[in-house]
């Protein structure tokens, strides 16, 4: 009887991130320059690094590629979020749910594995300089981009298809900005520890590896760039690097605290900030972080703005 009375949830509701009405305003103007910004930044990039022939070399590929992930993660949660700021009706149904997580996730993973192709590529080129065209053929780059995205979509069609194991009939209220798929769990009524469990292994295991092939990487660039006896070559070696290992810290740390961390779950998850950061924060901030320290990048902006 309790089994038949039961009224499964087709549609969500998006608390938001924050239910503080005078907030709304100044929170949708700040997430739209914020949102601008990240598009113009990223979709700028790869427009700089289409146009100018110069930049047609392995390390801007993947820099274009990366810009593309960043863009589809911003574009997956913000302009929903922006929506239910300022719209009454904060309902998202089960498939657009569904959707978002899994084109969120899928860009995320993407992301993870080319920063260890861009690791690689750095690896390459500055510990085998003479064989880096050699190593690094077309073939490859593009073959390595490819994988990055395969994997990227392939792991969330895993996480997507077990949500459909789960019912939902304890509530419809969503305690976030978007349909994250920690709290979906919270109100399962459907036990979701499998789910949870799937969740933490391929969470773990993927950040585990792609960090450690990261940190391995920069483990032997570092030391061929100390054999170095040129000050300037170790200089812009180490400048070349600095811009990839800060995103890299900036965006495995906040993955591992909010998925792999011990205070991460579907009854413990309570803080959005790192979510916010992962989602919008770093999206903004990769672009003028491999552009702002880069010449070329910078000769391919001024050459445009004189032409």
């Amino acid at each position: 009887m309790m089994e038949a009375n039961r009224t499964e949830v087709t549609a969500f509701v998006l608390t938001g991130i924050t239910g503080r009405p005078e907030l709304q305003v100044p929170l949708f103007l700040l997430f739209l320059v914020i949102y601008t910004t990240t598009m113009v930044g990223n979709l700028g990039l790869i427009f700089f690094i289409w146009k100018d022939p110069q930049l047609h070399t392995p390390m801007y590929l993947f820099l274009g590629s990366l810009a593309f992930a960043d863009a589809c993660t911003s574009s997956s949660v913000t302009p929903r979020m922006l929506v239910n700021i300022l719209d009454s009706d904060k309902t998202i149904s089960l498939f657009e749910c569904m959707a978002q997580y899994y084109f969120f996730g899928a860009s995320a993973t993407t992301e993870c594995f080319l920063l260890v192709v861009m690791a690689y590529d750095r690896y390459v080129a500055i510990c085998n300089p003479l064989l880096y065209l050699v190593v690094m053929s077309n073939r490859l780059c593009a073959m390595l981009i490819s994988m990055s995205y395969v994997i990227g979509f392939l792991h969330l069609l895993i996480h997507v298809g077990l949500l459909f194991r789960l019912t939902f009939c304890k509530s419809n209220i969503i305690d976030h900005f978007y349909c994250e798929i920690l709290p979906l769990y919270t109100i399962s009524c459907t036990d979701p520890s499998i789910n949870a469990a799937i969740v933490f292994i391929f969470s773990a295991f993927i950040q585990a590896i792609t960090f450690m092939s990261i940190m391995v990487s920069y483990a032997r660039v570092l030391f061929a760039i100390l054999k170095k006896k040129s000050e300037r070559g170790r200089s812009k070696a180490l400048s070349t690097c600095s811009a990839h290992l800060l995103s890299v810290s900036l965006f495995y740390g906040t993955m591992f605290f909010m998925y792999v961390s011990p205070g991460s779950g579907p009854g413990k998850y309570k803080n959005k900030m790192y979510s916010l950061f992962y989602t919008v924060v770093i999206p903004l901030l990769n672009p003028f972080i491999y552009s702002l320290r880069n010449k070329e990048v910078i000769g391919a902006l001024r050459k445009m703005i004189k032409q």
